[in-house]
């Protein structure tokens, strides 16, 4: 159980959920048997339904590992996207340009190698959607960089919001992840109380704030 939902809930709604089928199935069946972090069955969803309705032409991805959600999103779209994704673990970029040959998308995903923030700092084009999916205890520090970067009617989907339940849950929390679980609560703080943004956290997959400007 992801102590985000109640185990019964979790099962049934995966249960829904159709398998893929083909490379991007063999992506995922690598990650999972490899215990490579990529999003959860139901959050990889509700990506593809968030990506397909906004259709952006520019999007950025914190956290490439496998390149995973990287193709989701650019299948998802339906516009033949451009998308930046940062990646500092050679290991995973390594893989992950591997499986961006496979589906002919070098040329339209772009791994940019390097820690998050410095990367951020570089970046100035606007993007139409931000997957915020890398350094679970950066996010508020990544925040300002995104909004910078954010379209006026671009959103930001920040993913492992609720962190194993320890977000919303003082009982539940580990004592090792003690600054993680303080700055996701800021991260939270941040885009909820913000009166010129509007926030939705859903108790998905490992926690999800999809966040827009009003």
């Amino acid at each position: 159980m992801s102590e985000i939902t109640y185990d019964y809930m979790e099962e049934y709604i995966r249960g829904l959920i159709t398998d893929r089928d083909g490379t991007l199935k063999e992506i995922e069946d690598f990650a999972r048997e490899n215990r490579v972090p990529i999003v959860q069955k139901e959050t990889g969803v509700f990506l593809e339904f968030m990506t397909s309705m906004k259709k952006p032409k520019r999007i950025l991805e914190l956290g490439t590992a496998v390149g995973f959600s990287a193709i989701l999103m650019y299948e998802a779209s339906g516009t033949e996207p451009d998308i930046v994704t940062i990646e500092r673990d050679e290991k995973m970029i390594e893989l992950a340009t591997l499986n961006l040959e496979k589906f002919n998308l070098s040329n339209k995903i772009k791994i940019e190698e390097g820690d998050c923030l410095e990367i951020l700092e570089k970046l100035n084009e606007p993007f139409d959607l931000i997957f915020m999916d890398a350094g679970k205890g950066h996010y508020n520090h990544f925040l300002p960089h995104c909004l910078r970067l954010l379209n006026k009617d671009g959103i930001i989907v920040a993913d492992n919001v609720l962190f194993r339940g320890m977000v919303a849950s003082q009982e539940l929390v580990k004592r090792r992840k003690i600054t993680i679980v303080k700055r996701m609560r800021t991260y939270l703080e941040l885009v909820t109380h913000d009166k010129d943004l509007i926030t939705s956290v859903i108790p998905m997959g490992d926690g999800i704030a999809v966040t827009k400007r009003r």
